[in-house]
């Protein structure tokens, strides 16, 4: 049905919100919901033809698409009774959905959570200010501590920065707020408890094959906060032109529910309410135009119903009655939007009108609505109260006047050319025959191999196989020409082998226009490299293939940073209204403990979500190798290398890779400077060691010197001592010899006198013993010129 036409069916927003609450106005919105999306024709509404196309492309993305046309491309007037043909398709197309989704799908992420909210700024504003007191006053806190010993930093001054580099890079990578980790931890404990990892995939598989992808955001007591992947097949919604869907109106989705689940979710259903429910006609006729294909023909169920869940945007007034009291104050009277202060009263109105979101659902092809109210939590971004978010995130890329291409879409064309081809292949080579031989009957006949032996054809063939050779006569018996002298001719079968390389050909000319329009090359998935080429053109190769599918991954994040947005305002909204508010703490305080406290508080902040994005293989392999350059260099020790390595983002892991090489390269050329210092420090200690050493060594040399001589004074003295006594001795000896020779001489005189003379011989004998002297010469004198003549006897 026409958009424009569909568009007369909605109600108008312009009035009251006592309407707008009521069942009917829901059956409206409801009813012209349905009236867009499936209208009366069910082979032509919007919703079949999205299930049809989809659908397709899906099976095109599994090499399960219809052989149908193929088999009407070769038959002649519908008959295949000649073609004994495989008519499996070729899968093409999944190789390269799968290099897409798994090449992106590896891209690990980062959620960081930052504090926006006045607090919170003012929070980093102060920290940041202190680091920089801290950095400016460094000089004097380290006078101070080491000459008063006090600590008058504010901050650790160990993980101080020394640069403004420094400081972004701290204030980006270390510096986090306690109640920014918890958000954090809230956010990831969510994802990780829906498993939206699982549920990213399918999201990029959707991106790639439909070139639309869904998610949906809800909460209820019983279930909490919930992540649910949303099926684009089965999305209705207003018209747009915005990939990011941020401009529509309504959403929703179409559910086959069971009646015995449609009994849970809407408990004041009577059984007389689910009994027209599954009498319906028109269910019927949904449910078997869900597809056109023989896949669900088999799911028709009277069981089943088609609900459609929706939400609807439109706008409510907050009207108040402002009363002057007799005191002459204010006061301020909530009132509803029909209220109208008429005439001269002592009060006045006051109005604000604000985005709402109501929550609908309808059972297809009936008038029956089974839901119509004011959405309950509704998402309302801190920033701006007036304004609601529904609790779809949907993106469609490639986007235009309300169609939507992908990249599938774009291949299916060439990808049936190549199951033509192939089919082709197919019939070239079973019509294909075997080269054969000519044999001349009549040109054996004339053969005489002369040994007696009859050169039969069968002879002829076996020497031909094996051999090679042939035996001919160019004459007849009556010597004529021989017409048939080469009895054995090869007979060739035609130019089926040309065939077969013009087709091989034109497949890989379609193969090649899937990668040039795709532009997924041979690099990306390193089917066929070309062995000539470097590795750096095979790398940038590779890059730019990254780059055409860059949309995609794009469009994954996007989808996940709307998700993570709608879970932080649905965690404050749970934290500050809802019952489960404590059961939510505690299954979020299980996995950190420390956060319980700020959790308690989380709901006054307001954060802006941020995704880091792992860098590829292709960007690791730069930061690799700007790393090994370092290293090698021995510009950064192991320690930065492994820092850097665990930064997901690439720019500030590049800026760490800088900042620490500057800083290696400043420690290095201080502690030159500082061994430089020391050597020199050294080398005069070592001089002055050394003339200590000198002068101990002459000190010592003077003090052996004089110990020396006064040991050989000493010797000496004891020497001249020694002689002396020995002298004593000598001349006490030598006085007693003299002293009995006088005795003697004077006793002989005596004697002489008193005898008389003596004969001659007498005389002669005591002359002789008169002149004889017993005195020792030189033993008078001692050493020093010492003389003891003085004490011979008188």
């Amino acid at each position: 049905m026409n958009t424009k036409s569909a568009q007369n069916y909605f109600p108008s927003q312009v009035v009251s919100d006592q309407e707008k609450n009521s069942y009917e106005y829901g059956l409206k919105v409801a009813q012209a919901i349905e009236a867009e999306w499936f209208g009366k024709d069910f082979n032509s509404n919007r919703f079949s033809l999205n299930q049809q196309d989809f659908h397709k492309l899906r099976l095109y993305a599994r090499g399960e698409q219809s052989v149908q046309k193929y088999k009407d491309e070769l038959s002649i007037n519908g008959d295949l009774s000649y073609l004994n043909l495989d008519w499996t398709p070729v899968p093409i197309v999944p190789k390269f959905v799968d290099i897409v989704v798994n090449g992106i799908a590896e891209r690990g992420y980062d959620l960081k959570a930052y504090s926006q909210d006045p607090f919170g700024v003012k929070q980093r504003t102060d920290y940041m200010e202190s680091i920089v007191r801290d950095m400016q006053t460094s000089e004097i806190n380290d006078e101070a501590y080491v000459t008063l010993g006090l600590n008058v930093y504010e901050n650790d001054p160990l993980s101080l920065p020394k640069t403004t580099e420094e400081l972004e890079l701290h204030m980006q990578l270390d510096y986090k707020q306690s109640i920014e980790i918890a958000e954090e931890q809230s956010l990831n404990v969510l994802f990780d408890g829906n498993k939206y990892d699982n549920t990213l995939k399918r999201l990029y598989y959707d991106l790639t094959v439909l070139g639309i992808a869904a998610v949906k955001n809800n909460f209820d007591t019983s279930s909490g906060i919930t992540v649910e992947y949303v099926d684009p097949a089965n999305l209705v919604y207003s018209y747009t032109e915005s990939p990011y869907f941020d401009d529509i109106y309504y959403c929703g989705e179409v559910k086959n529910i069971p009646i015995n689940e449609l009994k849970k979710q809407f408990p004041h259903l009577t059984n007389e309410d689910l009994l027209e429910i599954e009498d319906q006609p028109h269910q019927n006729a949904y449910a078997a135009n869900r597809y056109s294909s023989s896949y669900n023909d088999n799911n028709v169920d009277n069981n089943i119903a088609q609900v459609l869940y929706f939400n609807y945007k439109t706008y409510n007034n907050e009207v108040y009655k402002l009363k002057q009291t007799a005191a002459g104050g204010s006061r301020v009277i909530p009132k509803d939007d029909s209220f109208e202060a008429v005439g001269d009263v002592p009060f006045e109105k006051l109005s604000n009108s604000l985005e709402v979101l109501y929550e609908g659902a309808l059972i297809l092809g009936t008038k029956k609505l089974l839901k119509w109210n004011l959405a309950e939590n509704m998402l309302r971004p801190k920033s701006n109260y007036t304004k609601v978010k529904m609790n779809y995130a949907i993106h469609a890329p490639r986007i235009y006047k309300g169609r939507i291409e992908s990249l599938v879409k774009r291949i299916t064309g060439f990808a049936d050319m190549i199951q033509l081809t192939h089919l082709k292949l197919q019939q070239v080579m079973s019509r294909m025959v075997p080269d054969g031989v000519y044999l001349d009957a009549d040109g054996l006949a004339e053969v005489d191999l002369g040994n007696g032996t009859n050169y039969n054809p069968q002879e002829a063939l076996n020497m031909f196989f094996q051999t090679g050779s042939i035996i001919g006569r160019s004459l007849t018996q009556e010597g004529d020409p021989n017409p048939g002298k080469v009895p054995i001719q090869e007979i060739a079968s035609g130019n089926g082998g040309a065939k077969l390389q013009s087709l091989i050909g034109t497949y890989n000319y379609y193969l090649q226009m899937i990668r040039d329009v795709t532009g997924l090359n041979e690099a990306r998935d390193a089917s066929t490299p070309d062995k000539n080429a470097l590795v750096g053109i095979q790398k940038l190769a590779a890059a730019n293939s990254n780059v055409a599918t860059r949309h995609i991954l794009q469009g994954g994040l996007h989808l996940t940073v709307e998700t993570a947005e709608a879970l932080a305002l649905r965690i404050s909204d749970v934290l500050e209204y809802s019952s489960t508010r404590d059961a939510f703490i505690q299954s979020i305080g299980a996995h950190n403990v420390a956060s319980l406290e700020e959790l308690q508080e989380l709901h006054l902040y307001d954060f802006g979500i941020f995704l880091t994005l792992a860098p590829d293989e292709e960007e690791k392999q730069l930061l690799e190798n700007n790393i090994q350059m370092a290293l090698q260099s021995n510009s950064i020790e192991l320690e930065d290398a492994i820092d850097v390595r665990n930064i997901k983002n690439l720019k500030l892991a590049n800026q760490m890779l800088k900042v620490r090489r500057q800083k290696k390269i400043k420690m290095d050329q201080m502690l030159a400077q500082q061994n430089i210092e020391s050597q020199a420090q050294a080398n005069a200690q070592a001089q002055q060691v050394a003339a200590q050493a000198e002068v101990q060594k002459q000190n010592a040399i003077n003090s052996l010197k004089l110990q020396g001589d006064a040991q050989k004074a000493e010797l000496e003295a004891n020497k001249l001592q020694l002689e002396a006594e020995l002298k004593k001795d000598l001349m006490a000896q030598e006085f007693e010899y003299n002293l009995a020779l006088k005795n003697l001489e004077h006793s002989s005189i005596a004697a002489r006198e008193e005898e008389g003379r003596k004969d001659d011989a007498s005389k002669q004998a005591i002359a002789a013993r008169k002149n004889k002297n017993f005195e020792s010469s030189g033993n008078d004198i001692m050493s020093g010129s010492i003389g003891l003549g003085r004490f011979e006897p008188s």
